[in-house]
């Protein structure tokens, strides 16, 4: 693996088409390659959250999720090749089951915030959304495996709870809505 990116620039998609896993090539703005655009950007966004502080079981945790989403990535890029597995939703749950049961229980709806970490945590649950979409458009005109879709569906679990531990761990409590705010 070592020279497999030592040409970055090549020239083969200046015509608007790129390649996939399996060596053939679709255009630029194919389903596919918009799921995949979106999962990196997925990735991309756990990368920003890991630049801030963060509790090391988190960090282990989120590190875990990207070497994860490489791979989901690389299935989506390879039309009928399968890495992700039950083993992964196994796992995304358990974290939820752990993390969460340290939380109080929600009796309210609560907004993207708090601390910078928590943000970061809800905006990263919304590319996940994002994402989850698009591999649900994708998968309604070319088969995708069902446990891409079912980690990107506990992903954003993970992240809904990721976000409220870490307002608790940065001192801070829930952002609660306020149903019946008065207008300014």
């Amino acid at each position: 693996m070592g020279n497999r990116l030592s040409k970055i620039v090549t020239r083969t998609g200046d015509a608007g088409t790129t390649g996939l896993g399996d060596g053939s090539r679709v255009a630029k703005d194919c389903l596919r390659i918009d799921a995949i655009g979106e999962i990196d950007e997925l990735n991309s966004s756990i990368g920003v959250l890991l630049a801030s502080e963060l509790p090391p079981a988190i960090r282990d945790a989120l590190l875990g999720v990207q070497h994860d989403l490489f791979d989901l990535g690389g299935e989506v890029c390879i039309p009928g090749h399968h890495i992700i597995s039950e083993a992964h939703i196994v796992r995304l749950e358990e974290l939820v089951t752990r993390f969460n049961g340290e939380l109080t229980p929600l009796k309210e709806f609560i907004l993207p915030g708090g601390t910078m970490a928590a943000a970061l945590a809800h905006l990263a649950r919304t590319v996940c959304r994002r994402a989850e979409r698009r591999v649900v458009h994708l998968s309604n005109h070319e088969p995708v495996a069902e446990f891409v879709l079912k980690y990107l569906n506990r992903l954003s679990d993970l992240l809904f709870v990721l976000g409220r531990t870490l307002n608790v761990a940065g001192g801070r409590g829930d952002v609660l809505w306020a149903h019946q705010r008065s207008a300014p």
